[in-house]
């Protein structure tokens, strides 16, 4: 196994569009780093670049100690699970995972202890005579799998792989991608537009916008201590909620203001954004944060707000409860303990567990609760 470096990695397609913005990771050795962002962000472009299927037009990249910019894909020791699959159709499984290897003219013996092996791992040993149209969509996926493990590269890149499964399927398979990683140790770069996949296989995640890394670091980090507000709204299900205010202070307490709602920061919070006292900012705080006041987690709460319920959705151990906000043109999104059971057009008081509020900055868009910590462009 080997780490990958991306040195100030940038991707221009023709006409001038700048697919890939001065990108700077490092994939540990042995480490799964996922690549997530909304449709067009560049992190396919990013995988291609690594694989060899997409030129680089600025910057390296390094598998292990060896650039491989102008190293052909079948020389650059990766393997790629593609979202479609890519199996031929005409061989059997056992053939298709076997192909690869025969190209390289691999003793038989090999070939076969490889296939036997993989096949174990993934639980598909009594699939190895069949051919691809006899195969459901996970079992396909799972010899796609296979094939790229009898390579035994160095790194395994998966190209949305999860992304034509039915939901059941993603959440088995993702449970399986994990326990590959585990029992192989191997260096996996994984690209997905799902949140979740990213935060549940991910030892790091690299949030990507426009081209550019916005912020890389554990899932748990990237939940918790957001660095801007496209980070803190695209991670974490359903989305944090964003309002427009801003800071007013007086006696060393900073309150934050609306046109319609007062919230004061806690002490902890307020002593770090002080300085941005009289600026506009969203206050940005997720649905698990907000909750009926009845059910108020460690007591009764400082601060409550009467709110109208626009849209109940339960979903059996809680429910999500949409709550409209005078002024607001979006609702806010609270989730509820399952004990407090709202209707459509009631009014409920709710209380926001301010500990765990963001603050941003309205122009930049930048956090102003927490350090920057790790970035990887310059604005």
């Amino acid at each position: 196994m080997a780490e990958v470096k991306f040195d100030d990695v940038s991707k221009v397609y023709e006409g001038g569009i700048k697919a890939v913005n001065n990108v700077n990771l490092t994939v540990d050795d042995g480490s799964l780093l996922v690549l997530v962002g909304p449709s067009g962000c560049g992190k396919s472009t990013t995988l291609r670049m690594v694989a060899g299927l997409e030129e680089i037009t600025e910057g390296s990249i390094y598998i292990g100690e060896r650039k491989v910019n102008d190293v052909l894909p079948k020389d650059r020791d990766i393997a790629m699970v593609f979202q479609n699959y890519a199996l031929y159709p005409h061989m059997t499984v056992y053939n298709n995972m076997a192909f690869g290897l025969k190209l390289r003219k691999f003793p038989a013996a090999e070939i076969e202890e490889r296939v036997r092996h993989a096949a174990d791992l993934l639980e598909i040993d009594a699939l190895l005579e069949r051919r691809p149209k006899e195969l459901s969509g996970g079992q396909a996926q799972r010899v796609a799998v296979g094939r790229a493990i009898v390579r035994q590269p160095q790194v395994f890149l998966f190209d949305e792989p999860l992304s034509n499964l039915d939901a059941k399927l993603r959440v088995q398979m993702r449970v399986e991608i994990a326990r590959l990683h585990e029992r192989l140790g191997a260096t996996m770069i994984y690209v997905t537009h799902d949140q979740v996949e990213a935060m549940t296989l991910g030892t790091r995640v690299a949030v990507m916008k426009d081209g550019y890394v916005q912020q890389v670091a554990t899932p748990l980090e990237l939940y918790n201590h957001p660095v801007n507000r496209f980070v803190a709204g695209f991670i974490g299900s359903p989305p944090m909620n964003f309002l427009l205010g801003r800071l007013e202070g007086a006696d060393g307490a900073v309150r934050f203001v609306s046109s319609e709602i007062q919230l004061a920061l806690t002490p902890e919070t307020a002593e770090v954004v002080k300085g941005h006292v009289g600026q506009e900012v969203y206050l940005g705080v997720r649905p698990e944060d907000i909750h009926d006041s009845a059910f108020f987690p460690g007591g009764e709460p400082a601060d409550t707000h009467t709110l109208s319920v626009d849209v109940v959705e339960p979903l059996g151990a809680e429910t999500l409860v949409y709550l409209r906000v005078p002024g607001e043109k979006e609702a806010v999104v609270a989730r509820f303990d399952s004990r407090s059971t709202p209707r459509v057009g009631q009014d409920v008081n709710i209380a926001l567990n301010m500990a765990k509020a963001h603050v941003f900055d309205r122009r930049s868009e930048e956090s102003l609760t927490y350090p920057v910590e790790e970035r990887t462009h310059a604005d």
